[in-house]
């Protein structure tokens, strides 16, 4: 049963957005990663033919404690896979409708004129073009060292550093053992797409993170001051968790969320890998923390990254995410809704950052337009990163404030951002976001809002 727990998870993970289907295997703590990679993997594969034998079913319907994650990996084990492995409840479960679950894939079979299961797969059922020039990024984790260091590194390992890129199309260009710093952000280094860094020293022991660059933005353009009080109210797996604790220098205080116990556990783990204090950890569902209550009295800064579609999100392994139903977007928008009101009701916060790796409007000009519409003028809308290419959809005014990314181009997985504050009473609604405005900073060196760059000290923990 743990196999399946894990891929649940992982799938899971994908829909959130917390990361590529890699990292997140590396990161579930399975004993046996290639197994569960393949099995997540394969899963994906037939996802939308699991969908509709899901749906066609009733499975969902008739078993109302079944997670759709969970039911996807047994009922690809059991119909595609070698067998259900597991024992327990869920096996029980998944074998007692087998029969209506067979005979809607004999049904599907025939209404598509197949004979055989792969044939439901559609012919382009692999990443697509503008995917697979994604390339790999690592964010250097300046709580344990620093960029010149890891560069260092990387060319004792006989990798080429061709400096700071100047545009997309060199990042586009990379093959081979080359890398260079990216054109945005300070502590994000580029690598080829295809390059595997999961049993390297850095990243074993904490020192760089697997990240995305569309998922460092929310942690860069919410800029907390060292001392700052945040919450990450929907915090697992971590990374973006640890990105505030490098941008806080591990000075203030971090409450991080999560609902679920493994997942808490999971970050748990990469949270202590990556050197970070002053960070309590809670299983806790966000909605039922209570913004009144005084150990959150200090909060002046929220990231909030609920759950979505995870339509943006470019697996690396085969496959594709399936498509979502009007009733399952309704509901994730609603959810999104509540969750982004009830983080703008804490009293002494100053500033959110909503994102999502979703590409629906849905679930994300319209999330913001709502809630801003709700809370009237406590809150407003400031632009970051005036030159990056994507903005959010035109659909109300003020929506070019926020961001939007995509692999064509901004060679990320796609995601949507948008950055709130307070409003000042009497105060002009600003043009920019300072710390998201600096465009050009440079290797070791940290931007934070409002403030002048101050060079960050060279040495630490050096890795030899």
């Amino acid at each position: 049963m743990a196999l399946y727990s894990a891929a649940a998870a992982v799938l899971a993970g994908l829909e959130r957005g917390e990361g590529g289907l890699k990292s997140l295997v590396y990161n579930s703590g399975f004993p046996h990663v290639r197994q569960l990679y393949a099995l997540v993997s394969e899963t994906l594969r037939y996802a939308s033919v699991l969908e509709k034998l899901l749906d066609g079913a009733a499975l969902l319907q008739a078993e109302k404690k079944l997670q759709p994650q969970l039911a996807k990996v047994l009922v690809y084990d059991l119909l595609f896979g070698k067998g259900l492995k597991c024992g327990g409840r869920w096996k029980a479960l998944a074998r007692r409708h087998r029969a209506r679950l067979e005979a809607e894939l004999a049904r599907m079979k025939v209404r598509y004129k197949v004979s055989r299961n792969e044939d439901l797969l559609a012919p382009e059922q692999a990443v697509s073009p503008a995917a697979s020039q994604v390339p790999r990024y690592i964010r250097v984790n300046t709580l344990k060292t620093c960029v010149d260091d890891v560069i260092d590194f990387f060319k004792r390992q006989e990798y080429s550093y061709l400096g700071k890129a100047d545009s997309v199309e060199e990042l586009k260009a990379l093959s081979g053992k080359k890398f260079m710093l990216d054109l945005h952000l300070p502590e994000l280094l580029v690598f080829p797409s295809q390059t595997d860094l999961h049993d390297n020293l850095l990243y074993t022991s904490g020192h760089i993170i697997l990240q995305d660059k569309a998922s460092c933005l929310p942690a860069f353009l919410l800029g907390p001051a060292a001392g700052s009080h945040v919450i990450d109210a929907c915090a697992a797996p971590g990374n973006k968790t640890s990105h505030l604790a490098a941008i806080l220098k591990n000075k203030g205080q971090i409450f991080a969320f999560d609902v679920d116990p493994k997942r808490v556990a999971t970050m748990n783990t990469l949270l202590t890998r990556a050197g970070v204090t002053g960070c309590q950890l809670a299983q806790q569902d966000f909605l039922t923390v209570n913004p009144r209550d005084p150990k959150y009295s200090r909060v002046t800064h929220v990231l909030l990254d609920p759950s979505c579609s995870g339509s943006g999100m470019v697996t690396r392994g085969p496959g594709e995410e399936a498509a979502l139903s009007a009733e399952r977007l309704q509901a994730l928008s609603g959810f999104q809704r509540r969750v982004l009101s009830h983080a703008l009701s804490f009293p002494a916060l100053q500033r959110l950052v909503y994102s999502t790796c979703s590409l629906y409007q849905e679930e994300n000009e319209d999330v913001v337009q709502a809630v801003l519409q709700e809370w009237g003028s406590a809150f407003r809308l400031v632009t970051a990163f005036p030159s990056w290419p994507c903005r959010g959809l035109a659909v109300f005014s003020g929506a070019e404030s926020c961001l939007r990314a995509s692999p064509a181009e901004t060679l990320t997985h796609g995601f949507f951002v948008a950055v709130l504050e307070r409003c000042r009473e009497g105060a002009a609604a600003p043009s920019s976001l300072p710390a998201a405005a600096k465009e050009n900073p440079q290797p070791g060196e940290v931007t934070e809002p409002g403030a002048a760059p101050k060079k960050r000290k060279k040495k630490k923990q050096r890795v030899k």
